[in-house]
C-alpha cells in the first residue's frame, strides 16, 4: 500500500482557496498536457486525496488519465479565490476516474461548487438547459503521492516536498519523427501568450509523474518561445512538454485559455526554448448568465456527441492501471 501523503496546513490553505488549478497529465509519446480545471477545494485530507470534475464530453483527457493516470495539480494563482498565500503548489499522484457519479456525491458538491462558481441556477429555464452541465460530470480523484511547495508564485525560492524525495533530473527524450521546430505560427502564439498573466509548462518527471513549473516568456524567435526560469528550474536536454496560458475573471467568468504541445529543450548555451507544435484553446463569455448557456449549450453537445459515439462503453472498457500499483 502506498504511502498516504498529509499535507500541511499551509498547503491546505492554498488548495481550499484557489478557484482554479492546472492539471497536467501524459500522452503515450512521453508528452505531458497542462489545462486548466476547477477543483473547488474539494480534498480529503485524512486519505490523502485531491479532486476536481470534468465534462464526459472531454473523450481525449479520459482516455489519457485513464490510459495513464499519473497526473499533477498545479496552484499557481490566487485571485478571485480564498487564499492569500505566496505559495506556489504542486501536487502529484494517481488518479482514479469515476465515469457514473452517484447522485448523492454529485448533490453532495452544490455547496462546494456554489463557494467557488457562484450560485447555482433553477428553475422551469435553467433545468433543462443546464441539466447535463451541472449532473453529467466525471469526477477525478487523485491519491497525492508528493507535494511540492516554492516559498513564491515564481517557485524562485527554496523547493520543500512532502512524500517521497525528488529524483534526478529527468533524461532528455528522443526527439519527434517530424522534427522539433514550431508548427504553428510564432507571431500569432506569442500574441496569444502576452495578453493572458498565468503561464505554466508540463513534462514528464523522472519517476513518470507530470511536474508542473510557472515560466515567464523574455521573447520568440523562429525557434520558438523564450523561456526564463528560476535556475535549474527546468532539467537540461530536450523532452515533449505542454504548455498552458491562461487568464479570468470572478466565478471563472471570461476565462480565456490556449493550450499548446510542443518540444522543450534546455542548455546552457540557448537557455530554454519551447516549440510549439499544437495549439487549442477557447474564450469564455464575459457575462455569467451568458457563460451559463454556452456552457450548458457546449455539455449537450458534448453528451449526445459521447452518447453517438459510444465514449462511456468505450471508456468503461478501457484497461485500469490500479492506483496501488503505482509507487
Amino acid at each position: 500500500m502506498a504511502f498516504v501523503v498529509k499535507w500541511s496546513d499551509a498547503v491546505d490553505e492554498v488548495i481550499t482557496g484557489d478557484l482554479t488549478a492546472a492539471a497536467a497529465y501524459l500522452t503515450p509519446a512521453g508528452g505531458a498536457i497542462v489545462t486548466g480545471v476547477a477543483p473547488c477545494g474539494l480534498r480529503d485530507r485524512d486519505r490523502g486525496v485531491v479532486s476536481f470534475s470534468t465534462s464526459l464530453g472531454l473523450g481525449r483527457k479520459l482516455r489519457h488519465i485513464i490510459a495513464n493516470p499519473r497526473v499533477a495539480l498545479a496552484f499557481h494563482a490566487r485571485e478571485h479565490g480564498f487564499s492569500t498565500s505566496p505559495r506556489f503548489v504542486v501536487m502529484q499522484g494517481v488518479a482514479s476516474v469515476d465515469l457514473t457519479p452517484d447522485q448523492e456525491r454529485l448533490d453532495a458538491l452544490i455547496p462546494q461548487v456554489e463557494r467557488y462558481l457562484g450560485e447555482i441556477k433553477r428553475g422551469r429555464v435553467w433545468d433543462p438547459l443546464l441539466r447535463q452541465y451541472y449532473r453529467e460530470r466525471v469526477l477525478i480523484d487523485i491519491t497525492v503521492r508528493r507535494v511540492l511547495t516554492w516559498p513564491d508564485l515564481a517557485a524562485a525560492g527554496r523547493l520543500e516536498v512532502e512524500g517521497p524525495p525528488l529524483g534526478e533530473d529527468p533524461e532528455g527524450q528522443a526527439p519527434p519523427r517530424n522534427g522539433v521546430g514550431p508548427r504553428i505560427d510564432m507571431d500569432r502564439m506569442a500574441k496569444q501568450v502576452s495578453v493572458l498573466p498565468h503561464r505554466l509548462l508540463a513534462y514528464r518527471g523522472s519517476d513518470g509523474l507530470p511536474v508542473v513549473v510557472p515560466v515567464d516568456v523574455a521573447g520568440h524567435d523562429t525557434a520558438g518561445l523564450r523561456l526564463v526560469t528560476p535556475p535549474t528550474l527546468l532539467p537540461p536536454g530536450g523532452r515533449r512538454a505542454g504548455f498552458l496560458t491562461h487568464g479570468y475573471r470572478p466565478h471563472l467568468v471570461g476565462l480565456s485559455t490556449r493550450m499548446f504541445t510542443g518540444w522543450l529543450e534546455v542548455s546552457a548555451a540557448s537557455g530554454a526554448v519551447y516549440a510549439p507544435q499544437t495549439s487549442k484553446g477557447f474564450r469564455a463569455p464575459p457575462a455569467k448568465d451568458l457563460l451559463l448557456i454556452t456552457n450548458g449549450m457546449y455539455a449537450k453537445y458534448g453528451l449526445w456527441k459521447a452518447q453517438r459515439e459510444g465514449l462511456l462503453e468505450e471508456l468503461q472498457e478501457l484497461p485500469r492501471t490500479d492506483p496501488a500499483s503505482i509507487a
